[in-house]
């Protein structure tokens, strides 16, 4: 790497069903403020409105929420579905956002993952993947607001439209794609010059594509004559950690199995075998490589697993999860705060060289120290005997 890596988190978020929602979402602010206080990078919070476990509808009201609790960390949508919002609209909030976080805000966009949102609003999901690209292109043009912005599709309509306030960020906040396997995030990334947000990173198929994920975004960029940047290209991937392996896995007993079921039932995305043996399904995650439940050493080696295939990139995300319980979990991300990130920001080598250097002149040093503690202590007497001398 010739950069530092920056840290986050991906909140879905994901809360067992039969638990009381409104806790669960305090949950997920506590995780926030908690990180801010670590010293993460970021936070980017989804968007869903159905099958119960995703139960946040509204990134925007949580990141608003959060800007007021916060003070350091970057808040992002992850991410907002384009065909679920008139463009105008949803441009004018994140702009809103943009103020009332001074700047703090990140636009994460995507099509929608969940077929049982669009069901709802009656959008066929064959349409997803081409309405967000158009309703990206018409938000960036509002966002430009070099000229009036005039778009005309099957679902929704802009005439003449601006934006009566202009972003706090100039010339405005970052946007990035999400992307999973199919290639339509790196490519409307790469047409507009955006970052990415990769989902899927250590998923079967999304780590195999990493690398061509990446050259797609090269050869739409090239194409359309923007530019792309590996800083600005986030991977999200679960994981669990303790001081030993032994107690990771009784730690994720608490809640990995019903979040395993979920992916299986609802969000139709089997990722183990079908077992409430938590032993199990945790051998079955770590040895596809979709997750790390253990150690903060086998965290370090996942993200280094991450640089190799995917050629580098900025940021590394953390799904967040409810595999362990509140404290087993806060103490995760301290544990990943104080012995992984270290790891990949260039903080490590100075201390320990400082140390090293430090121990090998002891000798001297303690030799110097030595002699000027006897010489004040000679001079002390020297002082003492001359006073008595002239009284």
């Amino acid at each position: 790497m010739d950069r530092p890596l920056t840290f986050g988190a991906f909140i879905a978020p994901f809360h067992p069903v039969g638990q009381n929602p409104t806790l669960a979402i305090e949950r997920d602010l506590e995780l926030v403020v908690r990180m801010d206080q670590l010293g993460f990078h970021e936070a980017w919070i989804g968007e869903h409105h159905s099958a119960g476990y995703e139960i946040i509808a509204s990134p925007e009201v949580a990141i608003a929420v959060l800007s007021q609790r916060t003070n350091n960390i970057r808040l992002g949508t992850g991410v907002s579905s384009l065909p679920y919002h008139q463009p105008l609209i949803l441009a004018d909030r994140m702009v809103l956002l943009d103020h009332i976080t001074r700047g703090r805000i990140m636009f994460g966009v995507g099509p929608g993952a969940l077929p049982s949102d669009a069901f709802m609003m009656g959008i066929d999901p064959a349409d997803q993947r081409a309405r967000m690209e158009e309703s990206l292109e018409a938000i960036l043009a509002l966002l430009d607001g070099s000229e009036l912005v005039t778009r005309k599709s099957d679902w929704f309509t802009l005439k003449d439209a601006r934006l009566q306030l202009r972003p706090y960020t100039h010339p405005r906040f970052e946007v990035a794609v999400a992307a999973q396997v199919s290639p339509a995030g790196p490519r409307a990334a790469g047409r507009f010059g955006l970052s990415l947000l990769s989902i899927g990173a250590t998923t079967a198929g999304g780590f195999d594509i990493l690398g061509s994920h990446w050259l797609t975004m090269e050869e739409r960029a090239a194409e359309f004559g923007t530019t792309v940047d590996r800083a600005k290209w986030r991977l999200v991937g679960p994981m669990h950690i303790a001081e030993t392996e032994a107690q990771a896995r009784k730690d994720v007993a608490f809640g990995l199995a019903q979040w395993v079921d979920y992916f299986e039932r609802v969000a139709a995305l089997p990722l183990a075998p079908a077992t409430l043996d938590p032993d199990k399904l945790v051998d079955a995650l770590m040895e596809t490589g979709f997750a790390v439940v253990g150690t903060p050493e086998m965290a370090v080696a996942q993200i280094k697993r991450l640089v190799e295939q995917s050629g580098g990139f900025g940021t590394f995300l953390l799904m967040a999860h409810e595999w362990a319980d509140r404290e087993a979990t806060l103490h995760s991300y301290e544990l990943f705060a104080r012995e992984v990130m270290p790891h990949f920001q260039g903080t490590l080598p100075s201390l320990v060289g400082s140390r090293d250097w430090a121990a090998e002149n002891r000798p001297e040093f303690i030799g110097a120290v030595g002699g000027a503690i006897m010489q004040a202590i000679t001079d002390h007497a020297a002082e003492r005997e001359a006073k008595q001398k002239t009284t």
